[in-house]
């Protein structure tokens, strides 16, 4: 039963789905006809509010190119390399490669998104030369399905932005937020501690009954990693560029900063350390300068999507949030509906269900934090609901219709050489089972 629903949930997809720079234009013209209805506005005023917009997330996208490209690199140095070839030696059958994938990807996606992005891309290809008859279609898409989690880990940009603190907070929350709400009450919670159990447990035992029984084998050209020039080492600039004492000494200096950093502010992750942090940590392994600059060219080519999208979808944020004279936007108004139809117990759920909404049309963590904090922060406080369990609610949220929105697929299928349309029938279903492990945790703890 579950290998025909996928079978039908890949077909549609793969006949319906568009490219995600066509999706995303799509979406901008959506978005843009349905403020229209709901704000009164004309085109010239959300053309206004579309353009306004379209440059908002500058410094963000910066970031997450940071991190995917960090991550990129760090996933593809030698000991890392060696490591993952290794333990797909020990998979053997197409179902414990599709179990060990979801898994390294999950603990991956944890510690940093674009590490476990990264990392199982590369895992995913390592098991798919050394087991025959895996599906490599859905190999990918357990790799992706890790990428669930990451709003609940150490790089999520919702619980991160809380932490950090300052007026941007206060302004991001409604004035709901004054000081800084550390992880201990958004990361390291039951509720939260919760989902991330149940979606380990689960996701695993789900992609392996998803396997078909006609497999789609990868084409062995997908499977081949880069290859490089021996590094030169013949003039004095070909030497330092390879110098393992200059990367040992620039590394040191890393280690001392971030050394102080934590010594004074205990386990305060931000976006830049953890950046900074992969950056150091990339360049130990890779041992030199120009070692890392290789890595980091590999990776260059996933944040395509990045570069050239996140204005369109900054542009969709503006038009979101582009009110009318009445003070009424298509973005208040989508979350103001959920809120009416909500109660102190509800609430949480029904700020999940509406943040997984909005991600679908501004999939950026920080975008959509920016989009609904202001919003559905003061309403979760008139409610009696905790900020944290608001925030962490949109956070989830916005973790979740990843999977059916291809924007953050885009690294991933840049590495191991598919589409979006190879990968999302699996997908569709991972959404179905995590949105029911989320909902049901936010309603009981909550």
């Amino acid at each position: 039963m579950l290998s025909s629903v996928t079978a039908l949930s890949v077909k549609l997809i793969q006949r319906y789905l568009p490219s995600p720079f066509v999706f995303a234009i799509i979406l901008s013209l959506i978005v843009l006809v349905a403020s229209m209805l709901v704000t009164g506005q004309g085109v010239p005023a959300m053309a206004k509010h579309w353009g306004s917009g379209f440059w908002n997330l500058l410094t963000f996208a910066m970031q997450m190119a940071l991190i995917l490209v960090t991550g990129h690199a760090l996933a593809s140095a030698p000991a890392i390399h060696r490591l993952l070839a290794g333990l797909a030696r020990t998979a053997r059958t197409p179902g414990r490669a599709v179990v060990m994938v979801t898994l390294v990807a999950l603990a991956g996606s944890w510690i940093n998104w674009g590490f476990g992005l990264v990392i199982g891309a590369v895992f995913a290809r390592a098991l798919a030369r050394e087991v025959k008859g895996v599906d490599y279609p859905l190999l990918v898409a357990a790799a992706y399905s890790g990428f669930l989690i990451w709003h609940g880990g150490l790089s999520g940009s919702v619980p991160l932005s809380l932490a950090t603190g300052g007026a941007d907070l206060e302004r991001m929350t409604g004035g709901v937020v004054t000081t800084a709400i550390g992880v201990g009450d958004t990361l390291f919670t039951t509720m939260n501690l919760t989902i991330i159990g149940l979606l380990v447990i689960g996701l695993p035992i789900l992609n392996w009954a998803m396997h078909p029984k006609d497999p789609k084998v990868a084409d062995p050209a997908l499977l081949l990693d880069p290859e490089h020039e021996p590094l030169p080492r013949n003039t004095l600039a070909q030497r330092m560029d390879d110098s393992r004492i200059l990367n040992l000494i620039i590394v040191a200096l890393g280690v001392v900063y971030f050394g102080y950093y934590f010594a004074e502010n205990g386990f305060a992750l931000t976006l830049n350390i953890v950046i900074g942090l992969f950056l150091f940590i990339g360049l130990a392994l890779h041992g030199s300068p120009e070692r890392y600059m290789r890595a980091v060219q590999d990776g260059i080519g996933g944040i395509s999507g990045i570069v050239i999208q996140f204005p369109f979808y900054a542009g969709i944020m503006g038009m979101m949030v582009g009110a009318n004279a009445d003070g009424l936007s298509l973005g208040r108004q989508v979350t103001d509906t959920f809120i009416a139809w909500s109660s102190a117990d509800t609430f949480p759920v029904l700020a999940f269900l509406s943040a997984g909404l909005v991600n679908v049309f501004v999939p950026s963590g920080g975008g959509q934090w920016a989009v609904q904090g202001p919003i559905m922060l003061p309403a979760g406080q008139a409610l009696g609901v905790a900020p944290a369990v608001t925030a962490m609610a949109i956070a989830w949220g916005d973790a979740w219709t990843n999977m059916i929105q291809p924007f953050w697929a885009l690294p991933i299928l840049g590495i191991v050489g598919l589409g979006a349309r190879d990968i999302m029938g699996y997908c569709l279903l991972m959404l179905v089972y995590s949105g029911i492990v989320i909902s049901g945790c936010l309603y009981f703890f909550g």
